[in-house]
């Protein structure tokens, strides 16, 4: 694809910047004899890193990683697909909305637009900021407004060479407002700057540093710059200024790739924690507990969409490793090296090398026949890590990473037997120390939330939601449902489902005034007003949760409903008017207004 990423040439210019004044000689020793502790580490950037590491640079600004979020900017613009064969222009015909992709002065805008007997209904154009992705499968594009990020309506897709609906557009049209979340763009993105409890909301400066670089897998770098600009000489594997993952235990060291690479059913952040937290070296249960749904026989796991830890982990290779010493256990980086991406037909010849690296020939039971039936021959990964259709992504596909020894192989029995007596539904995927049947139990609080996320699409949840809200709520060490705004919350919504209004609104104004930046908490207490009659309370906690979140249609569509229930049409009308200003794409609304202004 004419797709190009950002030039190694101009990264290596970047990066012979002026170093920093010398110090004296006497400086220098006592620097190199008590480096900065890296627990104080600061982030400093890829350019810092690359003054000395220019090879490995430029390698990784070719892989995936080093381009994996790219400002629009008139160059970049001249690369993209935007010809009428890469098929610009879209129609959905659910919504019966058109689509198309534009470029004009330098800049790339994507419009979604409604014709009705020959004339438009609405249109709707924004300018795009960044390109994310890297282009293996396709790539998406991202809006700001308001400081807000947005995903675009339209995505390309490389396999088929065209533009289509992004992915989740299929299951309705969330127009130019699907937010971007934090815990998504950290993956996508070195240092994004997010907004501390407004979920979308992104600083002045949106990303310190676009693609992912250095300090994602190594940690902050400043103790290890300063290290090496007063002329420290470690031993291999013994700086203690920087974190080298293939230095690490397997379990800490695949952490790092998790964080990215394992989404689960469900991702509960630590109390007070954010995903810019994560250090490199620490577990990443510190920051985020990661939680899967356990399958059975009948439904065995079949996803292979950002789950590659954990169908690593179902693999006879990995398992078989866990009894090894340390410096032979398989991990993430012993088949990758995120500095180097094979491509093409290297990519047979680079990981048939990993393979042999435990491996021989002699280890392949298939006949010379099948194995010459490969393309090229002899691939391992084309018969033992088939690529498969991402499901939820059109036109995509992904390396399976339970490593086949058949296509035919069951499921080990240790699949169906990785949740703990304590947490029978749910499998810890990163907890610290032992895994599967072993692991530690969560926090009740981490539970709670857990479940929470769940039940939002899987309502069997729910039961486990209510037991583990009651386990805080009555008992033991976690007890802290007196101040704990997560929890105050959660017993507001429970009496609000057992419609004991009264109880539910003490409890919601509890959490909120241990946390006043909670949009859905106003709404469960906008609810809660509402059907105890008080209209006014309703309204005002109403327009609350819009201002904490002006891009969600529902909560503007509850403030609209609450203003046409306390007869203040005229505000209404105006409630309306501004919700499509928002939210063009709604036909429900539109006519909703209509029939106001009749």
């Amino acid at each position: 694809m004419a797709f190009r990423f950002q030039s190694a040439v101009v990264l290596v210019g970047v990066l012979l910047a002026v170093a920093p004044a010398a110090d004296n000689a006497a400086t220098k020793a006592a620097k190199k004899k008590n480096p900065q502790p890296i627990s104080t580490a600061t982030y400093v950037g890829g350019a810092a890193c690359s003054r000395c590491h220019v090879e490995i640079a430029i390698h990784f600004a070719k892989a995936s990683m080093g381009h994996s979020l790219t400002r629009v900017t008139p160059d970049f613009l001249k690369t993209l697909p935007l010809t009428p064969q890469a098929g610009t222009s879209y129609y959905d015909a659910n919504s019966d909305h058109h689509f198309e992709v534009s470029a004009a002065d330098g800049k790339l805008y994507q419009t979604e637009f409604q014709t009705s007997t020959g004339k438009e209904v609405f249109r709707n154009t924004h300018e795009l900021g960044w390109i994310i992705g890297t282009g293996e499968n396709g790539f998406g594009a991202l809006l700001r407004r308001e400081g807000y990020l947005f995903q675009a309506p339209l995505s390309f897709y490389s396999k088929a060479g065209q533009w289509g609906l992004s992915p989740g557009y299929q299951n309705g049209d969330y127009g130019f407002n699907r937010i971007i979340q934090p815990g998504c763009i950290y993956c996508h993105s070195g240092r994004p700057q997010p907004v501390a409890n407004f979920a979308g909301k992104y600083d002045a400066s949106a990303f310190i540093q676009t693609s992912i670089g250095c300090e994602n897998c190594h940690g902050p770098g400043s103790a290890h710059v300063q290290a090496m600009d007063d002329g420290a000489d470690y031993e291999k594997g013994k700086d203690p200024t920087i974190v080298n993952p293939a230095r690490l235990t397997e379990q800490l060291s695949d952490d790092i790739c998790m964080g990215c690479h394992q989404t689960g059913d469900a991702r509960v952040l630590q109390p007070g924690k954010t995903y810019q937290d994560f250090r490199p070296g620490e577990p990443l249960d510190k920051t985020v507990s990661i939680f899967q749904i356990p399958p059975s026989r009948e439904n065995p796991p079949q996803d292979d969409h950002v789950e590659h830890y954990y169908s690593m982990s179902l693999s006879k290779c990995f398992r078989a490793s866990a009894t090894q010493p340390a410096t032979k256990q398989m991990r993430c980086i012993t088949c990758h090296d995120p500095h180097v991406e094979p491509v093409g037909s290297e990519i047979p010849v680079f990981y048939n090398g990993k393979c042999m690296s435990c491996h021989t020939a002699a280890s392949c039971t298939a006949t010379q026949e099948v194995r010459q039936r490969t393309t090229p021959a002899d691939n391992c990964i084309g018969c033992h890590m088939p690529k498969r259709d991402v499901v939820v992504i059109s036109h995509s596909s992904i390396t399976n990473h339970r490593i086949l020894a058949k296509p035919d192989e069951p499921f080990p029995d240790e699949a169906f037997a990785q949740t703990t007596a304590a947490m029978p539904d749910l499998i810890h995927i990163n907890a610290v120390g032992a895994r599967g049947s072993q692991a530690a139990t969560p926090s009740a609080l981490t539970r709670l939330q857990a479940y929470a996320l769940l039940e939002l699409a899987k309502p069997q949840f729910h039961a486990s939601w209510l037991t583990t809200l009651a386990e805080l709520e009555t008992s033991g060490p976690e007890k802290t449902e007196p101040e704990n705004a997560i929890v105050q919350a959660a017993l507001g919504h429970r009496e609000l489902e057992a419609h004991n209004l009264a109880s539910a609104i003490e409890h919601l104004q509890h959490s909120l005034k241990l946390n006043p930046l909670q949009s859905v908490v106003y709404v469960d207490l906008s609810e809660a007003e509402d059907q105890s009659g008080h209209v006014d309370e309703a309204i005002a906690n109403a327009k609350k949760a819009v201002e904490l979140d002006p891009f969600v249609a529902a909560m503007q569509k509850t403030l609209v409903f609450r203003l046409i229930n306390g007869k203040h049409y005229e505000e209404a009308e105006a409630a309306m008017e501004k919700y499509l200003q928002n939210f063009p794409e709604d036909d429900f609304m539109r006519k909703m207004l209509a029939m106001a202004k009749q």
